[in-house]
């Protein structure tokens, strides 16, 4: 083996490595997002806050599960299509074998009470984890007051209007167009995606879910492993919105229209996904564990995400082609703008789930204040949290607490 070959497979494997470790200790959804970016660009220094950005739009543009795109992004960033595939890989895998764990426990003593209290104390320092990530991507994205202003703009759009992720971005790219470029080009294409958009929304108003959504199946016979796989990948290749929006689809289909899980059974479902690090759409296999056994989960979780795979490693060759057109860049540069706003709206969102009183509050402003003043690698942080979690829930300190 000549040394360039030993050296790309040793950046394989530690690709491979680090992701893995990413995807069997992070948790919070979107705020996974930020974890990457402490362990990938910042300890490692991998890729620049630029590319970062660019990232980050991207899967936020995409439909399925972006926290799993955004990893199969950085692995190919770093060492081609084989580095993206080694990355993807590494997250989804700790998450299908502790959501098969945790089904097989649940299944057979109804609860795992000590991860709930772990889960207590991760969420906030996992929404630390988060807000220090987009202070600290901030001040590359947020350069000037058109930048400023896009911000605020994609913010406000993500707040309070029907717009969504993938389209706020995409009029973003047009307004940078128009302000870094031509204004003529980029009012054009801003009409041409409100327009667009607009569509999408009539077109998903008027056309209500049906059955046969996933293929050709139906609620009247049992389920196999060819119907968990088609439902499944057409739920992570065409639902936009991240893994919040496919979970709701998932829901609607499984328990309204298929009558596949019960909503108690559903529910159930949700609260192991709490407990299971990694990317959230791995309800996956729990959903086809309680249809098909192992056989049904291995293929549940597969399908979820192999759409990701297909879309991140075809659109990346194109993206980086084009790249360094001057239209690109600009219309770049207003879309990283946007992401610091989108993201401050998710942070808003998941604020009073991951720090519902005082405790956590102040546990999550701790958080906040050591990874801005010190460079604490995330995973300690995460690991530090669990077991404060863990000791709140005892009951002499829980009785402290109670009376505070």
């Amino acid at each position: 083996m000549t040394d360039q070959a030993q050296f790309h497979r040793t950046r394989l494997l530690d690709i491979l490595r680090v992701f893995a470790k990413i995807g069997a200790m992070s948790y919070g959804g979107a705020a996974i997002m930020g974890i990457m970016q402490v362990e990938i660009r910042e300890r490692r220094g991998w890729l620049s806050k630029e590319r970062y950005l660019e990232g980050i739009a991207l899967v936020n543009m995409l439909p399925g599960a972006p926290a799993t795109q955004l990893a199969i992004f950085l692995g190919h960033d770093r060492a081609g299509w084989r580095g993206g595939l080694l990355a993807g890989i590494g997250f989804v895998l700790p998450a299908f074998f502790v959501m098969l764990a945790l089904t097989l426990l649940y299944s057979a003593y109804g609860t795992v009470a000590i991860m709930r209290d772990a889960f207590y104390g991760l969420g906030p320092v996992v929404l630390g984890i988060f807000v220090v990530t987009v202070i600290r991507l901030s001040r590359v994205a947020l350069n000037g007051r058109p930048q400023i202003a896009i911000a605020i703009a994609a913010a406000l759009l993500a707040a309070f209007t029907p717009v969504g992720t993938a389209g706020i971005l995409l009029l973003a790219g047009c307004s940078g167009v128009a302000l870094y470029r031509s204004r003529a080009a980029g009012l054009r294409a801003a009409l041409v995606v409100t327009l667009l958009i607009g569509a999408y929304h009539w077109v998903s108003a008027t056309l209500s879910p049906v059955g046969g959504t996933a293929g050709h199946i139906t609620g009247d016979a049992a389920p196999g492993l060819w119907d968990i796989a088609s439902f499944f990948f057409h739920a992570g290749a065409f639902t936009f919105g991240g893994g919040i929006t496919v979970l709701a689809f998932v829901q609607d289909q499984l328990v309204n229209q298929l009558h596949w899980l019960t909503p108690r059974e559903f529910l159930d479902g949700l609260a192991l996904g709490q407990l299971t690090p990694g990317p959230v759409l791995m309800l996956a296999a729990y959903v086809g564990y309680k249809l098909c056994g192992v056989a049904g989960a291995a293929v549940g979780a597969f399908a979820i995400f192999l759409p990701s795979f297909i879309l991140v490693l075809s659109v990346l060759p194109v993206l980086n082609r084009f790249r360094e057109l001057a239209w690109i860049k600009a219309a770049m540069r207003a879309i990283s703008a946007a992401v610091i706003g989108v993201l401050a709206v998710s942070l808003a969102h998941l604020a009073p789930h991951a720090a519902p009183d005082a405790f956590t509050m102040l546990l999550m402003g701790l958080t906040i204040a050591a990874m801005l003043a010190w460079s604490i690698a995330p995973l300690k942080m995460i690991v530090a949290g669990s077991l404060v979690g863990i000791i709140s829930r005892l009951t002499p300190v829980q009785r402290l607490k109670d009376l505070a």
